[in-house]
């Protein structure tokens, strides 16, 4: 996988702002909070453009693991054949992937709205590490799912 501009920068400046005083965050953190959305949006784009070149086996076998109206957005499937086993644990496995970044992204992103809440620089820095650490476990997870994609 190679590296995504918006996720570098967004990492970059999640770096430098954990040093940032009350001052800098008040007037820096829209710009903080629209890096991140850009590097989220990157990274699901990404994620969404792997797993739409899968073989149809294991977008079925991963449609089955995303529960109906989750409101996440799930792989276009255009086949009925059954679900191999293979293709069922290689699914499972990006899905459990998928869901410990998803996890990792809703704590970074609570973390901050605490942070604003209560002008807190202490959470503040807490939610640089928290959003670098989800973005790192997104790049994981993509990985896993573009190991599934067939060889050209």
């Amino acid at each position: 996988m190679e590296r995504i501009p918006e996720v570098e920068a967004a990492k970059a400046l999640m770096n430098e702002a954990v040093s940032w005083s009350v001052m800098k965050w008040l007037r820096e953190k829209k710009r903080v909070r629209k890096t991140a959305d850009q590097a989220n949006a990157a990274l699901d784009q990404l994620n969404q453009a792997v797993k739409n070149r899968w073989p149809d086996a294991v977008r079925v076998a991963y449609k089955t693991l995303v529960p109906q109206g989750a409101g996440i957005a799930t792989v276009p499937v255009q086949s009925t054949q059954p679900i191999d086993q293979q293709s069922n644990l290689s699914a499972k496995k990006v899905k459990e992937a998928d869901d410990v970044a998803y996890r990792a992204r809703m704590d970074a992103e609570e973390t901050f709205d605490t942070a604003e809440r209560q002008l807190s620089t202490r959470l503040a820095r807490e939610g640089c590490r928290k959003a670098i650490q989800s973005w790192e476990l997104h790049e994981r997870a993509i990985k896993k799912a573009e190991a599934l994609m067939p060889t050209e």
